[in-house]
């Protein structure tokens, strides 16, 4: 993991209550906390180089929203990218839609998994330098459901190198207990704080290498955060993350 990131690690609902207070407490917008993950990660995936086509998939929740930055910044870069969506459009919403909308203008090439041949799906997959996991992200509980258990079949087969958004699709990041179906991930980028089931050993061979990414939290929160973990293992976050 990167150096200066807070040593403490963080539930899902620790996580999210973060993202809360930053909005609610600090009046950081969701839209720039997830511009500055897509950015973070797309600096990482630079800095561990990129020799050619990067496909990145996408679900319909924040993750996706990441995964969106990630192609913008990408391209931006000059490389080339496929942006693979699991679901319609028109279920995007928020965040994640107002990226979307940027990506679709901007020219990247944007497909339907739904609207291709599963030949074609495989070829895009296998003919890539690098496939992007921005399915789920930590929300995700239970079994994989279609069209995603496709997805991670096919993203897992394919030999490219691999990187998950925040979390490996099918890994519970509270447990580090893999579904049935996990994606398989050489490197995985989490933001602000490791998830507490992404250092157990039983995730490690579908996390990779772990990299914390800041998201623009200020240092205040994190200290204070350090503060409550080490006073309340973890209680007052959950508890008050957005009433602040």
């Amino acid at each position: 993991m990167s150096s200066g990131v807070p040593s403490f690690v963080l539930n899902c609902a620790q996580a999210r209550a973060v993202d809360a207070r930053a909005v609610a407490h600090y009046g950081i917008s969701g839209l720039v906390l997830m511009e500055n993950a897509g950015s973070g990660c797309s600096q990482w995936l630079r800095h561990l180089g990129i020799r050619g086509p990067v496909v990145i998939c996408c679900g319909k929740g924040n993750n996706a929203g990441d995964g969106f930055v990630i192609a913008r910044h990408l391209d931006l870069h000059g490389a080339t990218v496929r942006v693979l969506l699991w679901c319609p459009p028109d279920v995007l919403e928020g965040d994640a839609l107002v990226n979307y909308r940027i990506i679709e203008r901007s020219g990247i090439t944007i497909e339907r998994a739904d609207r291709m041949s599963q030949a074609t799906v495989v070829s895009w997959l296998s003919e890539a330098d690098w496939i992007i996991d921005a399915l789920l992200g930590t929300g995700a509980r239970g079994e994989l459901r279609a069209p995603l258990d496709l997805a991670v079949m096919l993203m897992n087969r394919a030999p490219s190198r691999k990187l998950a958004i925040d979390a490996p699709t099918g890994l519970d990041c509270d447990t580090g207990e893999p579904g049935r179906i996990t994606f398989v991930a050489d490197y995985t980028c989490t933001f602000v704080a490791a998830k507490a089931g992404l250092v157990l050993p039983q995730a490690r061979s579908y996390v990779g290498e772990l990299q914390v990414i800041g998201i623009g939290i200020p240092r205040r929160m994190l200290e204070d955060l350090a503060r409550e973990q080490d006073r309340n293992q973890g209680r007052t976050l959950v508890d008050n993350g957005a009433g602040e």
